[in-house]
């Protein structure tokens, strides 16, 4: 069974993201932390696959660990730009040979020194498209940016984009992290109404530090409400990153309480591969009754 039939048959479910170490010298450090997540029981775990083929083979390894050997349900990310139908045709296929039958089609940036001029694969869609037609058995998720995608000039052209790339195949939507739930619920009513039904599943940042938000700010593009920022602030000033830490885990068991009391189907929850945050939080959320 793939991510997007488990998600159609799960109640509200949560999951988690992983990004795979660099260095095999953290392999076991790493895979520590993953079993310790995956004790927790999500419903699958998505793996980051490095820009420019940086870490793709670490990227495989670790989906064939974590299914294999703890149980859970992978979705792998696959960028796309400049990228090769053989080498989409060989990750995608040593993706199934090690049991994973899901994907997160994503764009990606590419690699200025490793430009493929012939590519065909400029966008998402393009992805999306084409692992459809040629690997029919591939579950197929992409990436949605309640916040608006820093490239698309307004909201309503990045939700037109969007919608091309469920037009043609996606299973389900994970999105790009925000702090503010009226943004996630806008984008699925906007998704919605263009009679466009596939589950969109809110991607989480519990706040664990000042640098760490400051540097995942800057990467992603996302916006972060000026209260909640001037929070942490506060928070770091008068104890530092304990502070911070526990702000962020109120901040964001109070966010994963609104996503779904309002009724998102379950929340992803970008880890970095910090483990304490997540047990704690996943462990009050089940003791208020939530993922039961």
């Amino acid at each position: 069974m793939n991510v997007a039939s488990s998600i159609k048959e799960s109640g509200q479910f949560f999951s988690f993201e992983f990004f795979p170490p660099k260095e095999k010298g953290a392999w076991d450090n790493f895979m520590g932390k993953a079993e310790r997540l995956a004790a927790l029981e999500p419903l699958f775990a998505s793996v980051t696959y490095g820009a420019g083929g940086s870490s793709h083979d670490n990227s495989l390894a670790v989906c064939e660990a974590i299914n294999k050997e703890m149980g859970i349900d992978i979705l792998a990310h696959l960028t796309c730009v400049g990228a090769s139908e053989n080498s989409i045709d060989d990750f995608v296929g040593r993706l199934s040979e090690v049991g994973v039958s899901d994907i997160l089609a994503l764009g990606g940036d590419g690699r200025s020194d490793d430009v493929n001029d012939e590519s065909r694969f400029y966008r998402a869609a393009d992805l999306v498209e084409y692992v459809g037609s040629k690997f029919s058995d591939m579950g197929i998720a992409v990436a949605g940016y309640p916040g608006g995608h820093p490239d698309s000039p307004t909201i309503a052209q990045d939700i037109s984009y969007h919608c091309e790339k469920l037009s043609k195949g996606s299973d389900f939507t994970i999105t790009q992290l925000f702090f503010d739930n009226r943004q996630y619920f806008d984008y699925v009513d906007r998704v919605e109404a263009l009679e466009f039904n596939q589950p969109v599943i809110p991607g989480v940042l519990p706040i664990q530090s000042l640098g760490s938000l400051r540097r995942i700010m800057s990467l992603c593009g996302a916006s972060i409400p000026g209260d909640l920022y001037c929070g942490v602030e506060k928070a770091f000033k008068e104890g530092g990153d304990e502070a911070v830490m526990e702000f962020g885990f109120n901040f964001a068991q109070n966010q994963i309480v609104g996503l779904l009391k309002g009724g998102a189907p379950g929340v992803h929850i970008y880890t970095l591969n910090r483990v304490a945050m997540c047990e704690r939080l996943i462990g009050s959320l089940k003791s208020d009754g939530y993922f039961a």
